[in-house]
């Protein structure tokens, strides 16, 4: 997965896609724990890594007088990561962010663009994805990128210590069709 596509305007900005290592996850940690209230842990990702799920990094050069967080030995940003898990005909997403510095600013779709094209090369029909139900934002993206809602899981998500948030889940199709009835 380390081969995402990068379009030309991407690349002329020295944007590009780098495997996410156990050397990463400090700074992965940082974006994910700024990013969310709840937070995947470390060990989400570690366990996602050994288990040899794709999982890849969007870096970018740092402008001048910015500082890049969380700190990159090259000096560049950590814009954003992805994490997903192949089965046989689909993709399922499990972790989509872009670090908070740099949101609203299209890497979303870009990873989410970038994501459905690796998957359609490795022949999956169809890319899966929950989100909070309280995530009006992240729903209305993927609505945008054309998933469709498909179902409930209830209980998904933590909320607090006694409470849980449903999971929204979409689906979306990768042989022309968008969602499944």
């Amino acid at each position: 997965m380390d081969t995402l596509p990068v379009p030309l305007e991407a690349q002329a900005r020295a944007i590009a896609f780098t495997p996410m290592t156990e050397a990463d996850l400090d700074a992965v940690h940082a974006v994910e724990t700024s990013a969310y209230g709840h937070p995947w842990s470390p060990r989400h990702f570690r366990d996602s890594l050994q288990a040899g799920y794709p999982a890849v990094m969007l870096i970018g050069e740092a402008h001048a007088g910015e500082s890049p967080w969380p700190p990159r030995p090259d000096g560049r940003w950590l814009l954003g990561y992805l994490v997903a898990m192949p089965g046989v005909d689909e993709v399922h997403l499990l972790n989509l962010t872009v670090n908070p510095p740099h949101q609203r600013q299209g890497w979303a779709r870009f990873m989410l663009d970038a994501l459905a094209l690796w998957s359609r090369g490795q022949g999956a029909l169809s890319l899966w994805l929950e989100v909070r139900q309280s995530n009006a934002p992240a729903r209305r993206l993927y609505e945008r990128c054309g998933f469709r809602e498909v179902g409930v899981r209830r209980g998904y998500y933590p909320l607090s210590a006694l409470q849980r948030e449903d999971a929204v889940v979409m689906q979306l199709g990768l042989d022309g069709t968008r969602g499944t009835e």
